[in-house]
């Protein structure tokens, strides 16, 4: 059980949630991601202001509004980048879909994008992929551009290239960071790069080397094209787990607003552990602070009754685990067909199907608590808030492991 948590409950009285007021900045930097967390500055300030006074029904309000914010946010996203640069692979990498599949953005070796287009995420609907004009178009001029694309409902922009950034690749970011806007240049096909030195220079190919060289053009080039803020991501559409991607990911995390990090970690491919953890780590935030809710608001009579996670509530909670880190029906049944398995096949792999295994508890101290939750709800109180303390932190704990877990050796597979 989390020590926070666990002090949280032992000992509800005024000194000790003093005393929890000054621990709780500290103990929330331990559970966040390097990438940070989804409580803003003025929100932890809140909370642990509410927790010095001893009114935990603030400090709840403030939970219930962080977490029904990080849930609606929205996510829009610019590519821009000249034709055969790799923008539609990019956006249909991180849409999860092949270029084949129905709603994939187009793929080919003529400009297809002659007007901004969106492009939906399959599962977030909230989350939209705008594919810009290049910046090689006729129709390209610096002076207008944002203006004539809608600059200000982007959260971000991703310039991509494939060879060399343009003159008009570093107009454009400077006009990005003019306007508050971020920006970050993509290198894309390093994987085709890499192929075709080595093809070309088998004695003498170390991979390590032309990396860094391609690095470093990129660099140079933007430099002398006038770019000041110079990071530049290697990356390859087709093998998203190798090269910058993972750095990128990062990045990205690190720079959004706090309330939109949670709806972009979600969002992200299975492409290795460390993805895998990293979308793990921002549902463990949510899982603390829903069981940290859940205490306090238990203390309140019949309250448990009205908040309290019950079997379909922790059905659904184990759906959307798996539909996170897609695990869901779906997703599974497209998993099969790649690897050339039948579904029961892949299913017999997975635990986190099995529903009732997870929940089902038959031992004496379960049946105990089962048997007084109904009790203490009704008077509410200390006892009240354990139970439903507990139960909210250790199943939903228990759920995530599980499907995290799955997501790892479903990885594997592929």
């Amino acid at each position: 059980m989390d020590q926070f948590i666990s002090a949280f409950l032992k000992d509800p009285s005024g000194k000790n949630l003093q005393k929890l007021a000054v621990e709780f900045l500290p103990h929330y930097s331990t559970l966040i991601s390097k990438a940070g967390g989804i409580l803003s500055p003025e929100t932890l300030s809140c909370i642990q202001k509410a927790l010095q006074e001893g009114k935990l029904s603030d400090m709840v309000n403030q939970i219930k509004e962080t977490l029904a914010v990080a849930e609606k946010a929205s996510l829009e996203i610019a590519i821009i980048g000249e034709s055969g640069a790799g923008k539609s692979s990019f956006i249909n990498a991180l849409r999860g879909l092949s270029h084949e599949a129905e709603g994939s953005a187009s793929v080919g070796v003529v400009e297809t994008t002659v007007h901004r287009t969106p492009y939906q995420h399959p599962k977030y609907p909230q989350v939209i992929f705008w594919d810009l004009p290049g910046t090689g178009t006729p129709n390209f001029r610096p002076d207008i551009y944002l203006e004539k694309v809608g600059f200000a409902s982007y959260d971000f922009f991703i310039i991509i290239s494939s060879s060399r950034f343009s003159l008009n690749d570093a107009v454009l970011a400077q006009k990005i960071k003019d306007v508050g806007k971020k920006f970050y240049f993509v290198r894309t096909k390093v994987d085709s790069d890499l192929y075709n030195e080595e093809k070309t220079k088998p004695m003498t190919f170390q991979k390590k080397r032309v990396l860094q060289e391609i690095r470093d053009y990129c660099l140079a080039n933007l430099s002398h094209i006038g770019v000041s803020e110079l990071r530049v991501f290697l990356i390859s559409n087709f093998d998203l787990a190798d090269f910058d991607f993972p750095k990128l990911e990062e990045t990205l995390l690190m720079e959004l607003p706090e309330h939109k990090r949670h709806r972009f970690a979600m969002l992200l491919p299975n492409i290795s552990d460390a993805s895998i953890e990293i979308k793990k780590c921002f549902l463990k935030e949510k899982i603390w602070l829903e069981a940290l809710k859940s205490a306090a608001m238990s203390f309140i009579p019949f309250m448990p009754f009205l908040i309290g996670f019950d079997l379909p509530q922790q059905e659904q909670c184990l759906k959307e685990y798996r539909n996170y880190f897609g695990l869901d029906d779906k997703s599974i049944e497209e998993i099969a067909e790649k690897l050339g398995k039948s579904m029961e096949d892949i299913r017999g792999c997975l635990k986190c199907l099995d529903f009732w295994s997870l929940v089902k508890d038959d031992s004496i101290p379960a049946k105990v608590i089962k048997g007084t939750e109904s009790f203490c709800a009704v008077k509410g109180g200390p006892v009240s808030s354990i139970i439903q303390g507990l139960k909210v932190y250790i199943l939903r704990l228990k759920f995530l492991d599980t499907v995290a877990d799955d997501a790892k050796h479903l990885m594997r597979m592929i």
